[in-house]
């Protein structure tokens, strides 16, 4: 299992590294057409808002919630229950979707008054940032409808996972940046203002996605027609499961979106800041964290259902050893050389043609938003261990502290440092949300970190901070600032070069293994 385990994560995490490129293509495209003002603002914005109903009610509270039920049914009921489960979530699903995607459409100036609250203001008052609003207001009729396709989507990915197909859904979001970047270059001539291209994109890619997944839905077996069971004792598990896993596993997406709340009273452009900070975190998160909690809530939701308790812990400790191994020298690395990325990716057309260092900005952003990263990784660890169990009433509990805590961060932070404390608090309250989590499946004597686990943390420390400071000694002996584009790639890929051979020298040193990230068992 441990084989298949790692095995999985890697596939995936090759998966969703494609995703993650092709999503840094995008966001370059982005910054060359929008740059980091008024439009990029909005659209980003614009994009969020389904964004993050996407991660609250789908990919979060559902696939957290259906995810568990659907492996239980498959381990003691066999495929054809799973074939009518699936038809009657897709069908009550779809229908809440379909009413909840019509009130945002119509309800489009509503939800940019609410969460645009200093456009909207300003809207009211005729001031200059007035046309922010109504922009806003137009573009959420465009991606608002994404929430739809994406959610049917997330539900067939967990379909799909829950079969071991890891690499179908892993390599569907792909097709949403392509979506963005074809719709960005094709259509940007085509409207007065730029933003309206990518909204169709993400529109596009929505309907895309779910197409691409069909088909291997039925090659399972799996498409049948949609039923709406809201009565259902299958789906009322699910529901009841999801209610409060909305908030337990989206914390940090609901504060990413006060974030965008408080950023919007803020001076132009931390909204743009805050995006592309989060953007470059969101590439290791992805890659690693999000790759790992894919593959390892069927395990142990499987683990759990044959009350294998043991392996249970083990399969836990062995997911905390696996992002420790990845997260620390993402977090050390990023703040190292994350001006050298920004410059790349960004720092072109628009997004360099102001008066304000947009890219230095950012890179402040991106060091605020690091000292989070193993953090917001282990939550996506830690989190899995309670919805496996079927416990989701405890994620809530303490998603709820760690959410109050981010807003109290918030207002301690951002008067005196603006955006920078936004990125900072969110960083904050996800180290304590970690450790909260972590607490609590202790204190159920479900997990407790190894001592061997422990001591391998201990490594990847010294490691990262070997491989940080060798690569900051290289990069600040050039003023790479003023160089061509292509001279700035080919340094920024040597520095990674020397990233990963440097932590790998030292792991080895210190006497680790590959057989020590793939064993569960130490």
């Amino acid at each position: 299992m441990a084989k298949g385990l790692f095995k999985s994560g890697m596939i995936v995490s090759a998966m969703t590294m494609i995703s993650r490129v092709m999503g840094l293509v995008r966001d370059a495209v982005v910054a060359n057409l929008l740059g980091a003002g008024l439009a990029a603002d909005v659209f980003l914005f614009a994009n969020r808002i389904p964004n993050f109903l996407r991660r609250l009610f789908a990919e979060g509270a559902f696939a957290q919630a259906f995810v568990p039920v659907l492996s239980e049914i498959k381990e003691k009921h066999g495929d054809d229950d799973v074939r009518v489960f699936v038809a009657q979530a897709a069908g009550t699903l779809g229908t809440i979707l379909l009413l909840v995607t019509f009130v945002g459409v119509v309800g489009s100036p509503i939800i940019a008054a609410l969460f645009g609250t200093g456009w909207f203001i300003d809207w009211w008052q005729g001031g200059e940032d007035a046309e922010k609003f109504v922009l806003a207001s137009g573009l959420l009729k465009l991606t608002f409808p994404y929430l739809f396709f994406v959610s049917l989507v997330a539900l067939s990915g967990a379909v799909l996972n829950v079969y071991n197909r890891f690499a179908v859904a892993a390599f569907t979001p792909v097709l949403l940046n392509v979506s963005i970047i074809s719709c960005a270059i094709l259509l940007h001539d085509s409207f007065s203002v730029s933003a309206y291209a990518l909204a169709v994109g993400v529109f596009v890619g929505g309907i895309v996605q779910l197409a691409f997944q069909l088909p291997f839905l039925y090659r399972l077996k799996m498409l049948r027609r949609p039923q709406f069971a809201w009565r259902s004792p299958q789906v009322t598990k699910v529901r009841k499961l999801m209610l409060p896993a909305m908030f337990g596993v989206s914390v940090s997406q609901i504060n990413l979106l006060l974030d965008t709340v408080i950023a919007s009273l803020l001076v132009t452009g931390s909204i743009s800041w805050l995006y592309y900070s989060d953007r470059l975190i969101e590439f290791p998160l992805g890659l690693f964290g999000i790759g790992i909690a894919t593959v390892i809530l069927p395990a142990l939701s499987k683990l759990h259902s044959g009350d294998k308790l043991e392996d249970f812990q083990n399969t836990l400790d062995w997911g905390v050893r696996f992002v420790l191994f990845l997260g620390f020298p993402a977090m050390m690395g990023l703040i190292a050389i994350s001006p050298l990325i920004i410059s790349v990716l960004f720092d072109h057309g628009a997004f360099s043609d102001s008066q304000v260092n947009h890219a230095q900005a950012v890179s402040y952003g991106v060091a605020a938003y690091s000292v989070g990263l193993v953090s917001f990784m282990l939550i996506k660890v830690l989190a899995p261990g309670f919805y496996a169990r079927q416990d989701t009433k405890t994620p809530v509990r303490i998603g709820i502290m760690t959410m109050v805590l981010n807003m109290v961060f918030n207002i301690a932070l951002a008067p005196f440092i603006g955006y920078i404390g936004l990125a900072l608090a969110t960083s904050l309250s996800a180290s304590c949300n970690a450790y909260l989590l972590y607490r609590q499946l202790n204190k159920e004597s479900v997990y407790r970190i190894s001592s061997f686990t422990l001591m391998f943390a201990g490594k990847s420390i010294l490691a990262a901070l070997i491989m940080s400071v060798s690569v900051y000694y290289v990069i600040s002996l050039y003023s790479w600032q003023t160089w061509p584009l292509v001279e700035q790639i080919i340094l920024l890929s040597g520095l990674l070069v020397q990233a990963m051979a440097v932590y790998f020298s030292v792991m080895f040193a210190l006497g680790v293994r590959l057989s020590t990230i793939k064993e569960l068992r130490q």
